[in-house]
């Protein structure tokens, strides 16, 4: 059985870690088949926008893209191609798995497996009911969130949980300050949290958990917060495992998935070759995983940490002297 994905090659280095991600997904001949669509930089040169509606239609079609980075204009169109589509089709979970992998430039080559489930379409980070008064002294901030919106999040973090087998979920908020809207949110979590009672819950405030993230991360298991505060919390744990090069994510709705390396498009770097994509197979693992295929999830997590264990060809931001395809390539072999 054949299973079409949409796959947005990107801006700056995307191009060239969606290739080498390709390569090796090809190579575990998992009867997938690519539909490419156009978003970001490129689409608006070929056809004057930053979403064309042929990407949209892809997307809703297929139900599943996998997505490389893009990079938004300054100071025009969207504030965010990722927010955007995170709206339109209500991608409601962002998923960031953090795991230590071997020969990274970590504080703690060991120890850290956890994942960050973020509310993705409401809160601060949304950006609704942004302006600025007419005399440029105020600026202004709608921050909204919902009992609907807090209850399917936290309730897809603690079934994520039963489902992985992990044993605690951690509520971070700020509701001792935000009462109304960060405390709504603990409300509610505390809600769902008492039909789950096989899963330990833990609450704790949100620069607590920074502090403790640094700390002690193996205390960690499963996080679950709002759109600006998962915003933060994420890419702090991507710094425990070795940065951004290492941090893939998932963008998840009941109507489509989109999975994609965190980072950057890099445009300093683009077209010398040199990229890790490392996020962006790790992206497809969780893709995978989504596709209810985990064994080939792990098959690929475990070529990849193979790879980095020999040495074999890495990138130089990992301390080889290899290139983004001879990584793949690598990784490939394994397979």
């Amino acid at each position: 059985m054949t299973t079409t994905i949409t796959v947005i090659r990107g801006d700056g280095i995307g191009p060239e870690i969606m290739d080498a991600t390709l390569h090796v997904l090809d190579a575990m001949q998992l009867g997938l088949s690519y539909e490419f669509a156009d978003a970001g930089m490129v689409a608006l040169e070929k056809h004057g926008e930053l979403l064309p509606q042929a990407t949209m239609d892809s997307i809703r079609k297929n139900r599943i893209a996998l997505k490389s980075p893009l990079t938004t204009p300054v100071g025009e169109g969207f504030s965010s191609i990722n927010v955007e589509l995170r709206k339109r089709f209500d991608l409601y979970a962002n998923v960031r798995p953090a795991k230590s992998f071997p020969n990274t430039k970590s504080r703690f080559p060991s120890g850290v497996d956890l994942i960050t489930v973020r509310e993705n379409t409401e809160g601060a980070y949304s950006g609704e009911g942004q302006q600025v008064s007419a005399d440029g002294e105020t600026a202004t901030l709608v921050q909204k969130i919902t009992h609907r919106g807090s209850e399917r999040i936290v309730r897809y973090a603690f079934d994520l949980a039963r489902k992985t087998g992990r044993k605690k979920v951690t509520v971070v908020h700020k509701a001792n300050i935000l009462k109304s809207t960060s405390g709504l949110f603990l409300k509610t979590a505390r809600e769902v949290a008492a039909q789950y009672p096989d899963i330990q819950c833990n609450e704790m405030i949100v620069d607590n958990t920074c502090m403790q993230l640094v700390m002690k991360p193996e205390q960690f298991d499963i996080i679950v917060t709002t759109n600006l505060f998962g915003d933060i919390i994420s890419d702090l744990c991507a710094g425990l495992v070795g940065g951004l090069g290492l941090a893939p994510g998932a963008n998840i709705g009941t109507e489509a998935a989109i999975f994609e390396a965190v980072h950057g498009s890099a445009p300093d770097i683009a077209g010398k070759g040199i990229a890790n994509p490392c996020a962006l197979l790790l992206g497809a693992a969780q893709m995978l995983d989504h596709l209810a295929q985990p064994q080939q999830a792990e098959r690929l997590r475990a070529a990849i940490v193979g790879t980095l264990e020999a040495k074999d060809a890495l990138t130089p931001d990992l301390g080889g002297e290899g290139n983004t395809m001879s990584f793949a390539q690598a990784i490939a072999s394994r397979l």
